[in-house]
């Protein structure tokens, strides 16, 4: 058994014990409300962690790369949404899947898309607009019936898909709760459009991590989508749909310098390890480039990476001295994305406590 000592810097690292919290907690949350849980595995890209997610085995996911899906579906995975607008030229390869009998169904908005799309007999979501903040059609728009019916002519219409893009920028719980309301409320609009217009409309899929926690009735919805929650992150913990605490990614860095007259200590932990993520910086309380931990996962009050260059961390203090970190100490960084901090890395290290390695969990990269 190998220790967070031991590899090389910089890693990521996953605490399985957060990492089994969070999944139970949103399980918990949507089962009693008759909903499936679809989790998004674009932020982990893990085999491990999604079978996780479903008690061992296989389950419905969602998928944001041709190369994810085929990866699951290589692993046993056979109930799979593309959730991101397909491009007609990748539609070979889905088309395989599917002829594989993994049913793979993708994602639209517009009639050059479900015209390729029906040629093809592949399964399809169109995407619906709840807020202004991506793609996707209105609810109340003829084009929604248009789609429907290029789809339904080659038995390709599944429903609809939406995102309430606009729930990361939500300041409040009333906020939050809001725009999942009104996702739901659009998402059901707009199946109803369809089935008004004699077209089946069977899926009715929501979802991102901040409405999928927020307390609103489902009655309607057919599925939850959510992918961030499997980790969370300094901006969710921002939004006050998790804490700190349940933050359950992070990347191992080493100590290479200081400059004591500015109070900073660099690592060889930049923008390729973290991400150059910002996103806190929009929030009430800016978290840098992410917070920094012992490599126990005890925090060090008030010290953050404050820049980054291609392969150099810069940590600095919110306030106060600097610890005492001589090169060659190792701490931890939280991320502000998870999404963006586990995209760097080909692996995870997992640790339960303390800083043993119990395993490894490969990661999917490409497209």
């Amino acid at each position: 058994m190998s220790t967070l000592a031991d590899p090389d810097t910089p890693f990521a690292v996953v605490d399985r014990n957060r990492l089994s919290g969070n999944l139970t907690r949103l399980r918990e949350r949507l089962e009693p409300r008759g909903v499936i849980l679809r989790p998004h595995v674009k932020t982990a890209k893990s085999v491990d962690i999604a079978r996780l997610a479903f008690g061992g085995g296989p389950g419905p996911i969602t998928v944001s790369t041709v190369a994810e899906a085929e990866a699951f579906a290589d692993a046993g995975f056979t109930d799979i949404t593309y959730a991101v607008g397909i491009d007609p030229h990748k539609l070979p390869r889905i088309r395989a899947l599917n002829e594989r009998g993994v049913t793979v169904r993708v994602v639209l908005d517009s009639a050059t898309q479900a015209e390729a799309v029906a040629r093809n007999r592949v399964p399809a979501l169109i995407e619906v607009d709840c807020d202004g903040h991506r793609a996707g059609v209105a609810a109340d728009s003829p084009q929604l019936i248009e789609l429907g019916k290029i789809l339904a002519d080659q038995d390709c219409l599944q429903g609809v898909l939406l995102h309430a893009g606009e729930s990361y920028y939500a300041s409040s719980p009333s906020a939050l709760a809001a725009a999942a309301a009104n996702e739901r409320d659009v998402a059901v609009q707009a199946a109803n459009a369809l089935r008004a217009a004699g077209l089946d409309a069977p899926i009715v899929s929501v979802g991102s991590t901040p409405t999928a926690h927020a307390d609103v009735d489902l009655t309607g919805v057919t599925e939850v989508r959510a992918g961030t929650y499997v980790f969370f992150d300094l901006f969710m913990a921002g939004l006050g749909i998790c804490t700190i605490e349940d933050l359950a990614l992070s990347v191992v860095v080493t100590v290479t310098g200081h400059h004591s007259t500015k109070e900073q200590v660099f690592t060889d932990g930049g923008w390729t390890a973290i991400s150059y993520d910002r996103s806190t910086s929009s929030q009430a309380v800016d978290q840098g480039y992410g917070l920094v931990l012992a490599l126990d996962g005890t925090p060090i009050p008030g010290l953050l990476m404050t820049d980054a260059s291609q392969e150099h961390g810069v940590l600095a203090m919110r306030e106060g001295e600097l610890p005492d970190l001589p090169i060659g100490t190792r701490v931890r960084i939280l991320p502000n994305h998870a999404c963006s901090m586990a995209d760097q890395h080909q692996r995870y290290a997992v640790v339960e406590t303390g800083t043993d390695v119990t395993t490894t969990w490969p990661r999917i990269q490409g497209w």
